[in-house]
C-alpha cells in the first residue's frame, strides 16, 4: 500500500483515541478535541494544528519527568529557595547561591560542600539548590551519610557493591547530609571512600559537614583515606562557610521573646483597666447608663 492510497482512504476518527493511547500520547488524547474545535473556529492550517498537540505533549512530558525525577530525590518537602532566609547568612550572597541553582558546576562533576555550626542552615540550602537543578533536568539524591554508608556496607556483604555504586551513577548529584556523623569503622566507612573515589570528576557531591575538614578523621578513620578524601573532594568544589548562630536557636529566642513581649503587654494592659476603673468606679458608670436609659 502507498503513501497516497493511505492518505486517500477514509479515516475513522472514532479509532483516534484507541491509536493515541496505542502511541502512548496521553496529552494529545486529552488535548485534540478541544484544539480541533479552535483549529476549525479559526481555520488553522494542519501543520498548526499538529504543532500546537506536540507542544503540549512535550510540555506535559516535562512536567510529568520532574515531578517523578523529583519524587524519587527524597528531597524534604519545602526546602527551597523561596523559603531559604538569606538575611540569616550574610556571608554568602543570594547570587552566589542562585547561580549554583543554575547547575553549570554539576556538568562538569563539581562538587559543593557546607560547612558550618549545626542549625546554621546548611542542609536547606543544599536541598534548595537540589529542588532547582531538579527543575532544571538534573537528576539529584539526597540521603543522610550514615543511612547510605549502611545500605554500601549491606551491598557489599551481599558481594554487590558494584551494583549498588552503578545505581548511583543515574544521578547528576547525590547530596550527603550530615557526614560528621558518619563516625564508623574502617572497614565501613571505605564504602564511602569508595563513593568519592567513583565520582570524582565524573558525578558531582554536595556535602553538609558541621565540622571543619581537620576533624574528618572522626569520619575516616585511616588518616590516608582522609587525606585522599578530602583531596579528591575539595580538588573541584565550591566550598561554602556557614558558621553562624544556629537557625534553630535562633528561632527559639525570638519565640521567647516574643512570649515576654506579649505577656509584658497583657500586664501593662491589665494596669491601664485597673487605673481606668479607679478614675471611673464601676458603680458610677452603671449610675451613669441607668440615667441615660431613663432619658432615652
Amino acid at each position: 500500500m502507498t503513501a497516497s492510497t493511505r492518505t486517500t482512504r477514509a479515516v475513522d476518527v472514532h479509532a483516534l483515541p484507541a491509536m493515541l493511547t496505542a502511541l502512548r500520547l496521553p496529552s494529545f488524547h486529552r488535548h485534540w478535541t478541544a484544539l480541533a474545535e479552535c483549529a476549525d473556529t479559526e481555520g488553522w492550517p494542519a501543520a498548526r494544528f499538529l504543532a500546537a498537540l506536540a507542544e503540549v505533549e512535550l510540555a506535559e512530558r516535562e512536567t510529568r519527568r520532574i515531578q517523578r525525577h523529583l519524587a524519587e530525590s527524597r528531597l524534604p518537602g519545602g526546602k527551597t529557595l523561596a523559603t531559604f532566609d538569606f538575611k540569616a547568612l550574610p556571608g554568602v550572597p543570594r547570587a552566589r547561591v542562585e547561580a549554583l541553582a543554575a547547575g553549570d558546576w554539576v556538568e562538569t562533576g563539581a562538587n559543593l560542600i557546607a560547612i558550618g555550626n549545626s542549625g546554621a542552615g546548611k542542609t536547606h540550602l543544599l536541598c534548595a539548590i537540589g529542588h532547582a537543578l531538579v527543575e532544571t533536568g538534573r537528576r539529584v539524591f539526597y540521603t543522610r551519610t550514615t543511612d547510605l554508608v549502611q545500605r554500601l556496607q549491606a551491598a557489599r556483604r551481599d558481594l554487590a557493591l558494584e551494583a549498588a555504586l552503578g545505581k548511583l551513577d543515574k544521578y547528576d548529584l547525590i547530596i550527603l547530609d550530615d557526614i560528621g556523623y558518619a563516625q564508623k569503622d574502617q572497614a565501613e566507612t571505605s564504602v564511602l571512600f569508595e563513593l568519592i573515589a567513583r565520582r570524582y570528576e565524573t558525578r558531582s557531591l554536595a556535602i553538609a559537614a558541621n565540622q571543619p575538614f581537620s576533624a574528618w578523621e572522626r569520619v575516616f578513620p585511616d588518616k590516608a583515606v582522609t587525606v585522599a578524601a578530602i583531596d579528591r573532594l575539595v580538588h573541584h568544589a565550591t566550598i561554602l562557610e556557614m558558621n553562624v548562630d544556629s537557625y534553630r536557636r535562633r528561632a527559639a529566642a525570638d519565640r521567647t521573646t516574643a512570649e515576654i513581649n506579649s505577656r509584658a503587654t497583657t500586664t501593662d494592659n491589665l494596669a491601664d483597666n485597673l487605673a481606668d476603673n479607679q478614675d471611673h468606679p464601676v458603680g458610677d458608670s452603671l449610675a451613669e447608663k441607668a440615667e441615660k436609659d431613663v432619658i432615652i
